[in-house]
């Protein structure tokens, strides 16, 4: 295998009704990031989708639909790694490594267990409490250097980031890890950031677009039609003002700011540059432009997407072929973490 500067790992949940905050704030950057001179591996993160019960028919399509909706944006498999979390068990390995190496203080700061799990937290799983460590193993497993995440996100990098160091300074004066300058684990860096690293609700600029909103008018999926695109923009939440001609107008007017970021995110301009050109105008005149840019945007990735969900052998396919390429990295990686920390391993015939 070919040696890159930088290895990009990322994932994206199947749990069903993939929309345009996930493709802007994830998908189409992992497209981006193949522009690198990087390994990027792109993973369907399966065993986090059960932290909460799915239905297992229904969590083997949203598998496929992840990994279509991957394909349908741009990524190429050969180019990246695509696979799914489960077909590469180093993940669930490092985890358990990694629980006796994090500290239940950390866990405890955690926010996204906090926010869903709610008031009923005696009743969440105990994976859904772990879920950071996980994260953790996909990531350190690649001895990934780089990871795009979105805002929230940042604290379960950060815990990633601690677990490496505290690994590293844990076993330090390892026989196995003295060849490793600094630490047989990266710190690995986050990328952050672009014009709608965080994607609002169509219906309610406060809260961020997301496929658990009862309204299915909240967001746009990535599997809408162009004319179903186009009636949801229309639709949207807005206020009577015109648009500002400058970004300080935009300040406690969150359905316009979301509006005029997804404009700026679609045609890759800065919010500046679309107030530039809309400036002053109505809302019966930007809509219908944002509608025709999303339209062209989104509507060929859901036709592609439709047609490669549709080829479930070669869907399958991929994956199988993505897996067996993560394995060939993480499994090294591993049997080096083996014998940093003690563990007497099989011999390999």
């Amino acid at each position: 295998m070919a040696a890159f500067k930088e290895l990009v790992f990322s994932g994206v949940q199947p749990t069903g009704n993939l929309h345009l905050g996930n493709y802007l704030g994830a998908i189409r950057r992992f497209v981006e990031m193949q522009g690198r001179e990087a390994q990027c591996l792109y993973c369907v993160v399966d065993m986090h989708a059960i932290t909460l019960w799915q239905d297992p028919e229904a969590l083997r399509g949203q598998i496929r639909e992840v990994t279509a909706a991957f394909l349908a944006a741009g990524i190429d498999p050969k180019r990246s790694i695509v696979f799914n979390q489960s077909q590469v068990p180093q993940h669930a390995e490092l985890a358990w490594i990694f629980n006796c190496v994090a500290r239940l203080g950390w866990l405890n700061r955690m926010t996204q267990f906090k926010d869903k799990a709610g008031k009923d937290r005696e009743n969440a799983s105990i994976g859904l409490y772990d879920y950071p460590v996980l994260m953790a193993a996909d990531i350190l497993a690649y001895r990934a250097t780089h990871v795009p995440v979105g805002e929230d996100q940042k604290q379960h990098l950060e815990l990633t980031r601690d677990i490496a160091q505290k690994f590293n300074t844990d076993f330090a004066q390892s026989i196995a890890a003295r060849e490793y300058d600094d630490g047989f684990f990266p710190i690995t860096e986050p990328i952050i950031g672009g014009p709608a690293a965080r994607v609002m609700s169509l219906r309610d600029g406060t809260k961020k677009m997301s496929k658990s909103d009862p309204s299915d008018n909240s967001r746009i999926n990535l599997t809408d039609d162009a004319d179903t695109i186009a009636q949801k923009i229309r639709r949207a939440k807005t206020d009577p003002e015109p648009l500002p001609s400058e970004i300080a107008g935009l300040k406690e007017r969150p359905e316009a700011d979301n509006l005029v970021g997804l404009y700026a995110a679609l045609s890759d301009v800065s919010r500046e540059d679309v107030l530039r050109d809309f400036g002053g105008a109505q809302f019966s005149t930007f809509k219908p432009a944002l509608a025709d840019l999303a339209v062209s945007k989104l509507a060929p990735i859901a036709g592609e997407m439709r047609r490669l969900s549709s080829d479930t052998a070669y869907i399958e396919a991929v994956l199988a072929d993505g897996s067996e390429r993560a394995e060939a990295i993480a499994r090294p990686n591993l049997d080096i973490v083996k014998d940093i920390v003690g563990f007497v391993r099989r011999p390999r015939g």
